[in-house]
């Protein structure tokens, strides 16, 4: 450690976010970023604890008090190196992630951890910068060919690592676009397009082959895609949204967050979303679910121009700051507050949704019930009861926001003969193993809908265990 006593003296500086007034008109990153010395300051804040909780937290292992130490001492290019061991698209990692690893660190004892994910966007935007970051191909070729179905993170990792081992590999993406989640389903402003495009180049440059606009059982069988291949991975993430189904749904104006996502990032784009562009332009705007998935609607609805965005939630307020059931190192069911939150949304909780209110058939709002939640003496089950009167809230525009309840295609699992649950999630082995020899999986589609790091975690052990099975080919 260069200063074993830093976090003694230098306090946590995030890079904060641009002014709302500033941000709100456009969709460029609203994280700012800190000058390198600063930068180098905040990793010097380390302490390298014995027991690197940091490291436990991290879905993919990420050897933080190592190269927080490296790039203390200036040691960029060293740091990146150590970061890329373990995570092989920290770009994303470092916009992204909600960070479990500071949520472990020693110092958030005190609400003051180390800024562990600014800190790796940090040295990978030096790493690109710098010209550190090159194709490398592979030095020689298996002759073994694998198919990833899907290019979210979970099969860009995946893709990534099974072609510099050798192997050929075809992506396939029914999108016109590449990049899954990360591409239709993270706001610009979040992850800015051009940090995947550059990636893509890469992986392009070293020998993996992108299809897009091609959906596996539709647009070409699933029998050629095994015929032309030695292994298939499965990486086509969470598939069905969450619905509400109450009275007065089949009104317009009700859509699912997802369509509303994507298709502002098509548009972004420059490309045309499927069916008519939503846009929340002059409306009154209620989106359903508390998450972040809600958090990037309230964002995007705040830059299309929306007259007032309402976000509920039917669990109720979580505790500020601290959290008793959830204590350090765990991560901390908390209240929190994003960068959206701040640009303009009233956030309620604790509210059913019990019927959709409308006008000639066009949606005006939604009623909705006050509840309470209670544990249940006999099964410890949390117990939802109404309480006080129903209410409406005014809407032109309602977004779902409630998460997935099937996270895979059946119809697709059932050509392959892929054992399922029934919830719809692959059987597999945490190592992306299937009921087939020759078919493996990971992300979403066995994790159920999950956090971009370990969906690539998943990624990683899905490509080595098709490496060990291509390796007895």
């Amino acid at each position: 450690m260069g200063n074993p006593t830093a976090f003694l003296k230098i306090d946590r500086k995030e890079a904060g976010y641009r002014p709302v007034h500033e941000r709100k008109m456009d969709y460029g990153e609203v994280e700012q970023t800190l000058n390198h010395e600063d930068r180098m300051l905040q990793a010097s804040r380390c302490m390298d604890c014995g027991i690197p909780f940091c490291h436990w937290a991290c879905p993919l292992g990420n050897r933080m008090p190592e190269y927080q130490d490296l790039l203390s001492k200036g040691k960029w290019r060293a740091a990146y190196e150590v970061l890329t061991m373990t995570d092989d698209f920290p770009e994303f990692t470092g916009r992204v992630c909600p960070a479990p690893c500071e949520k472990a660190c020693v110092l958030n004892i005190d609400h003051k951890p180390v800024t562990i994910r600014e800190n790796e966007a940090s040295v990978t935007e030096r790493a690109w910068m710098e010209g550190w970051i090159t194709p490398k191909p592979p030095k020689r070729r298996t002759g073994k060919r694998v198919a990833v179905i899907g290019s979210g993170p979970a099969g860009l990792v995946a893709a990534y690592r099974l072609n510099r081992q050798g192997h050929e590999v075809t992506v396939y993406e029914k999108e016109p676009l590449i990049g899954g989640l990360l591409r239709m389903g993270i706001p610009a402003f979040k992850l800015n397009k051009g940090i995947i495009d550059r990636r893509l180049e890469q992986l392009k440059a070293e020998g993996v082959r992108f299809v897009v606009g091609t959906e596996v059982g539709r647009d070409v069988p699933v029998e050629t895609v095994m015929a032309s291949c030695d292994a298939l991975c499965l990486a086509i993430g969470s598939g069905v949204a969450r619905d509400l189904q109450v009275e007065g749904r089949e009104l317009s104006g009700i859509h699912q967050a997802m369509a509303f996502l994507s298709g502002q990032n098509m548009l972004l784009a420059g490309l045309e979303p499927q069916g008519a562009p939503l846009s929340a332009k002059g409306k009154r705007v209620l989106v359903i679910g508390g998450g972040d998935t809600g958090s990037d609607c309230v964002g995007t609805s705040n830059r299309q121009g929306a007259v007032e965005v309402t976000q509920i939630e039917l669990l109720p307020q979580p505790p500020v700051g601290e959290n008793p059931l959830t204590p350090w190192p765990y991560y901390p069911t908390i209240l929190k507050t994003s960068s959206s939150h701040e640009e303009g949304c009233d956030r309620r909780w604790a509210l059913s949704t019990t019927r959709f209110i409308g006008r000639n058939g066009q949606v005006t709002g939604a009623e909705v019930q006050p509840v309470v939640w209670s544990k249940e003496p006999s099964t410890g089950r949390m117990v939802m009861t109404p309480e006080g009167d129903p209410y409406v809230i005014k809407a032109d525009l309602v977004l779902l926001a409630m998460g997935f309840t099937q996270p895979v295609h059946e119809g697709l699992l059932d050509s392959l003969g892929v054992a399922y649950e029934s919830r719809g999630t692959v059987k597999a082995s945490i190592q992306g193993l299937t009921s087939l020899p020759t078919v493996f999986v990971a992300g979403d589609a066995v994790l159920g809908a999950s956090l971009v790091v370990r969906a690539m975690a998943s990624g990683r052990s899905m490509a080595a265990s098709v490496n060990a099975y291509l390796a007895t080919k």
